[in-house]
């Protein structure tokens, strides 16, 4: 049974928040899944991730995994 896993779909970025749409294929089975990160930068001004989200977070977080969804359904229906 061949095992596909790791192809990105999709990056949607809004603002600091990135979600990534990911499928995976088991054989003649499909699934996906979705990460979920922010960048920010440290003190010393260099780009990190992290999965918290802060309250000003939340609507772009909320943006972009509508977005994932929008994909994975459409993705679905092909």
């Amino acid at each position: 049974m061949e095992n596909t896993n790791g192809n990105v779909v999709k990056h949607i970025r809004v603002g600091g928040v990135e979600c990534t749409v990911w499928k995976n294929v088991y054989g003649e089975k499909t699934s996906f899944s979705v990460t979920l990160q922010r960048s920010y930068k440290d003190r010393n001004g260099a780009w990190k991730t992290t999965h918290s989200l802060r309250q000003n977070d939340l609507p772009k977080a909320l943006l972009a995994l509508q977005k994932a969804f929008e994909t994975v359904a459409l993705s679905r229906a092909e």
